[in-house]
C-alpha cells in the first residue's frame, strides 16, 4: 500500500516502496534533445539534472531501448556501451545530491520515420499512420509515414530489447526504470483499440492488447525488482493522434492488472494540458486509486495548489511538474518559500543544442542578485 503520513503535503517525505524521498515533487521525463553525439549523455545533461535534484524523484527523459526505438532528434539511448557509460556520469552527479533517479525506457513505434532507420519504416502494432501534419526528423520536417506492422514472431525481440535496456540502466547505476506506455508511443499503441487492429494474440480484446505491456513488465522485473519499476499511462491523451472510445475500460483494466506486481508506481497523465481526446469525461486519479493500491504519480498541468489538494485527498502520493521544472531548477525551494516562479520559456528554445533554455534558468536567489 502507498505510505501516507497523517497530513501529507507536497513537501513532506515519502517512502516509495524501499526508497526514501525527501519530498513528493517529481521531475518527469522531459525530452530536451541535448544528446547530440550518437545519443550519448554528456556533461551538459549532468548539469541539467543536477540543478533540479532538489525534487524527491527524477525520471529521465525518454531514452531509446534500441536503434529501432529511435524517433526523436538528439534524444539519448541506453542500448550501446557508450550511451551506458555516458549515463553513469549523469547518475553519479544526481546521486551526489541524494536524489533517487529512474530511467524511462522508450520506443517511439509509429511516432518515428524511415529517416531514423536508414530508409526502413517505423514499426507499430498495425499499419496505421499518425493523422497529423509532420514529424521532426534528421532531415527536417517530414510527412508522417504509414508504419509497418510488427510480425508476431518479431515481438519477443522487442521485449528482449526492453530487458537489455533495463540491464544497461542497472549497470549505469539507476535506482529503477519507468516503462513509457503513454503519449502514442509503441506500448500505448498496442493498448489503444484505435491503433491496434491485430488479429493475433496481441490484438482484439483488452486482455490481448495488454499482453505486450505485460510481457515487457515481466521481462524488466527480472532485472530490477518490481518495486523499482514504474509504468506511465496517458488515459486522456490525444498526443500522437491517440484516443479510443473504450479508453476508460482499457486503462482501468490495465491499472488493475499492474496492481498485481507491486510496482514502484503508476505515473498517470491525468491533466489535460497536453490535450484531451474528448471521447467522454476525463479519467481521474480517484478512479485509478480504486483499482491500484500502490503509489500513484499525478502529472500534467498541476500548480502547487492543485498538487497539494491531490496529495491531501489521497488520490496521488507524488506529483510531477513538467514546464515548471524546466524553467525553475529550484522549484522545491520556491514552493517551500512561496517564491514566484520564472516565466515559462519560449518553446522554441527547449530543443536548442546548448545551454540556452536548458541550464541557464536562474534560481530565485540568483535572480535577486542579477536584479
Amino acid at each position: 500500500m502507498a505510505t501516507q503520513t497523517t497530513s501529507p503535503t507536497l513537501l513532506s517525505p515519502f517512502e516509495l516502496r524501499d526508497l526514501s524521498l525527501k519530498n513528493r515533487v517529481v521531475m518527469p521525463p522531459l525530452t530536451r534533445g541535448r544528446a547530440v553525439d550518437r545519443g550519448i549523455p554528456n556533461d551538459l545533461m549532468a548539469e541539467y539534472y543536477t540543478q533540479r535534484a532538489g525534487v524527491g524523484l527524477i525520471i529521465t527523459e525518454g531514452t531509446f531501448i534500441s536503434n529501432q526505438a529511435n524517433g526523436w532528434v538528439n534524444a539519448p539511448g541506453i542500448h550501446t556501451k557508450e550511451q551506458t557509460e555516458g549515463w553513469k556520469k549523469v547518475v553519479s552527479a544526481v546521486h551526489a545530491k541524494d536524489t533517487p533517479f529512474f530511467l524511462q525506457l522508450w520506443h517511439c513505434g509509429r511516432a518515428s520515420h524511415s529517416s531514423f532507420h536508414d530508409g526502413k519504416l517505423a514499426v507499430a502494432p498495425s499499419a496505421i499512420a499518425i493523422n497529423e501534419e509532420y514529424i521532426h526528423t534528421p532531415e527536417g520536417k517530414q510527412p508522417h509515414e504509414t508504419p509497418r506492422a510488427l510480425e508476431t514472431e518479431e515481438i519477443p525481440q522487442v521485449v528482449e530489447d526492453y530487458k537489455k535496456a533495463a540491464e544497461n540502466a542497472k549497470e549505469a547505476g539507476f535506482d529503477g526504470v519507468e516503462i513509457h506506455s503513454a503519449n502514442g508511443y509503441l506500448i500505448n499503441t498496442f493498448l489503444d483499440s484505435k491503433t491496434n487492429k491485430r488479429t493475433d494474440k496481441y490484438g482484439g480484446s483488452i486482455e490481448n492488447r495488454y499482453r505486450f505491456l505485460k510481457e515487457v513488465v515481466e521481462a524488466v522485473t527480472t532485472v530490477f525488482p518490481a518495486n523499482r519499476v514504474g509504468v506511465r499511462l496517458s488515459p486522456n491523451g490525444v498526443f500522437n493522434d491517440m484516443g479510443s472510445p473504450d479508453y476508460r475500460e482499457t486503462f482501468l483494466y490495465v491499472a488493475k492488472e499492474l496492481n498485481n506486481y507491486g510496482l514502484a508506481y503508476i505515473h498517470i497523465m491525468d491533466g489535460l494540458a497536453f490535450g484531451f481526446h474528448e471521447l467522454g469525461e476525463p479519467m481521474t486519479l480517484a478512479e485509478f486509486r480504486k483499482v491500484f493500491d500502490g503509489p500513484i504519480i499525478g502529472n500534467c498541468g498541476y500548480t502547487q495548489e492543485t498538487a497539494e489538494a491531490a496529495v491531501k485527498d489521497g488520490n496521488a502520493d507524488l506529483i510531477a511538474f513538467g514546464r515548471p521544472i524546466i524553467s525553475n531548477p529550484d522549484l522545491v525551494d520556491r514552493f517551500a518559500n512561496n517564491w514566484p516562479l520564472n516565466a515559462d520559456p519560449d518553446v522554441k528554445i527547449w530543443y536548442s543544442p546548448g545551454k540556452e533554455g536548458y541550464t541557464d534558468f536562474p534560481t530565485y536567489q540568483e535572480s535577486l542578485v542579477k536584479s
